[in-house]
């Protein structure tokens, strides 16, 4: 699968879930998906998941080894969290920050980033503007329509 294809499949995911709670669709950024890029490459070079620091945008990671290496098996396990969001108390938590920067109504653009070698894939999202700022969640982050 080519780099572009990669991306169209992570962006085409995403507003697919974003569409579920009338979020308007994002746009690929090249500036953010070469930025998404160098760290996703970062993550396969030091073997690890950790996020950027101080980078300005959102961030969603994502490493799979053997199977789920698809851009939508990183997008699915991001919005899959919805499980454990407290629509009771809509603030960040961490078992679903990746979630709620996925459906974050003000983001507008993606970047999207992933770095493969043999069956280890690192996947890596940036947001433009970021999401989950506190005291933002009842506005940003709708429940799914029907």
């Amino acid at each position: 699968m080519s780099v572009e294809q990669f991306e169209q499949e992570v962006l085409k995911a995403h507003n697919t879930y974003r569409a579920k709670h009338g979020a308007p669709s994002l746009s690929l950024s090249p500036k953010l998906n070469q930025l998404a890029s160098e760290w996703a490459q970062y993550l396969l070079s030091i073997n690890r998941l950790e996020h950027r620091q101080n980078s300005g945008y959102g961030e969603n990671i994502y490493m799979a080894s053997g199977g789920n290496l698809e851009g939508t098996d990183a997008v699915r396990s991001w919005y899959e969290e919805i499980r454990y969001y407290n629509w009771n108390n809509p603030s960040f938590q961490g078992n679903t920050g990746h979630f709620t920067q996925l459906v974050w109504k003000s983001s507008t653009e993606l970047g999207v980033g992933f770095a493969k070698r043999g069956n280890t894939i690192y996947v890596v999202c940036n947001y433009n503007p970021p999401g989950n700022y506190n005291n933002m969640f009842r506005e940003n982050v709708d429940p799914p329509r029907q």
